[in-house]
């Protein structure tokens, strides 16, 4: 199951195999990177179905408050919510120029019957604002369950390795060994740290609503003939039918792209801890410790036929910091909307919005799979960490001595003074470790060999590593799993 979920994962991402045009630009995430459930999201026919979806609610919505609206036209314009006429739109928005007055046209002469109540009282944004945030919710939505599949591989993953022994690292220098599992579940805290922002932020997603043309809610109150309580309930109605349940309490023509910020904060912590997590994969594969799933036929370089590249985190850091670079972009978008609003967010929004899911979507993809597929060499780790542990046990040494009476300082300098030789010997002379010959041969050291044996069980440097990893996994993250099985079962 596992190598065929990863085949799925790369026929997802190479998706370039499908396309026929080679003479156009296509976006590499359509053609080679996201996943179609994603890529779908984004679509023009999702974009415009839900547009019509909102032109229904707010038709239904009208009707119940009283206005002029038959069950037959609402009943029409249901019948062609999915049977979008893009050649129609596109010939329209040629003539003005406008894609929101383009696809009313469309729309309308699918559906003649109801065109006089088509976008009755509304403007564009109601249309196109509260659909990109339905869209919105839906990738977070889809966002959300990878998040949660990749944390699952990964905790099995750290559970798995959470009793194996190895170096940890400060300044990716050799220190105070941990385990395997006990490193995995840093990664997975943070991913655990970008779930919970997730999940606030779909908790507390307001929908615009029906705000009019500068926030006002003029043109509705005037339909309803200046009865305020109709014009809350109509937006109330709206938002209940689109599944909100509170809108933004005050707008311009606009949600406010405050909102974007927040939303794209949230992938961009999610790109930041891929990115962490890929990375320290990429330095662990470099010592030969721990490598990400590798395909029988899989070629790592064209011209050094050995090479087993980490491509697939190499990926997702090229896109996280894409995304990272995205997140700025709502900021300023935000920060220079003149008053009520401007038109100057529209073209920018159209491609970092859709470009930021789709690139955290392609991320999560791949950290799934390399988190239940991770390549473990437990005898490269015991290597390196053997190698180093005379040292990082010096510090244990020297209590045991002061303990058997010996002076502290002159067995700190004997110490040291073996250490620095056996660290220049290391790194000159290609020579082994051996530093605990070097003390056990010196005759001002006071201890035994069957004393150092007994100081260098690796057990005892390691804390309470793998209990921590069983602790958090129980308290944490197993939680967030339950009643999800459905979900994460989906491949």
């Amino acid at each position: 199951m596992s190598m065929r979920f990863f085949i799925l994962i790369l026929a997802s991402c190479c998706s370039c195999f499908a396309s026929t045009d080679y003479t156009h630009y296509q976006s590499p995430f359509s053609t080679r990177y996201a996943s179609p459930e994603m890529s779908e999201l984004f679509s023009l026919q999702k974009r415009h179905a839900t547009w019509r979806s909102i032109w229904v609610a707010l038709a239904e919505a009208e009707k119940d408050l009283g206005l002029d609206i038959t069950q037959e036209q609402i009943d029409a314009m249901k019948s062609q919510v999915q049977n979008i006429d893009f050649d129609s739109a596109n010939k329209y928005e040629k003539e003005l120029k406008h894609d929101v007055m383009a696809h009313i046209y469309a729309f309308a002469d699918q559906c003649p019957i109801a065109r006089p109540i088509i976008h009755l009282g509304a403007t564009s944004c109601l249309i196109t604002d509260n659909a990109d945030e339905l869209i919105m919710r839906e990738a977070l939505q889809l966002i959300r369950t990878k998040l949660l599949k990749t944390m699952k591989n990964l905790s099995a993953t750290a559970l798995k390795y959470k009793d194996l022994p190895c170096l940890s690292y400060t300044h990716f220098q050799a220190a105070q060994p941990t385990t395997v599992g006990k490193r995995m579940t840093l990664w997975l805290l943070e991913l655990w740290m970008d779930f919970k922002d997730l999940e606030y932020r779909l908790a507390n997603q307001p929908f615009l609503g029906i705000k009019g043309a500068t926030g006002t809610q003029a043109s509705f109150l005037q339909l309803f003939n200046g009865d305020h309580d109709k014009v809350k309930a109509l937006e109330k109605n709206i938002a209940l039918r689109l599944n909100y349940s509170h809108t933004f309490p005050v707008s311009g023509q606009t949600y406010s792209r405050k909102q974007d910020t927040q939303i794209l904060e949230v992938l961009s912590g999610i790109c930041a801890s891929a990115h962490k997590m890929s990375t320290d994969l990429r330095l662990l594969a470099h010592l030969s410790e721990i490598e990400e799933p590798f395909g029988k036929n899989q070629v790592g370089s064209s011209a050094m036929p050995y090479k087993r590249n980490p491509m697939e985190n190499e990926r997702i850091c090229s896109l996280a910091r894409y995304v990272l670079s995205l997140a700025e972009n709502p900021k300023y978008t935000s920060s220079l909307q003149w008053f009520e609003r401007t038109l100057d967010d529209s073209a920018n929004r159209r491609l970092c919005i859709p470009e930021a899911f789709l690139a955290t979507d392609t991320i999560l993809n791949l950290l799934a799979n390399i988190a239940e597929n991770l390549i473990v060499y437990p005898q490269m780790i015991k290597k390196h960490l053997d190698q180093e542990l005379p040292f990082l046990a010096t510090e244990s040494i020297l209590m045991v001595c002061v303990q058997k009476g010996a002076d502290r300082q002159s067995i700190h300098e004997l110490i040291r003074k073996h250490s620095q030789e056996v660290g220049y010997a290391l790194k000159n002379l290609d020579a082994e470790n051996d530093l605990l010959d070097r003390l056990l041969n010196d005759p001002a050291f006071p201890l035994t060999p069957e004393e150092i044996v007994q100081i260098l069980n690796v057990q005892d440097f390691i804390g309470r590593a793998p209990q921590q990893v069983e602790e958090f996994i129980a308290e944490f993250i197993q939680p967030l799993f339950e009643n999800k099985e459905e979900i994460l079962a989906d491949k």
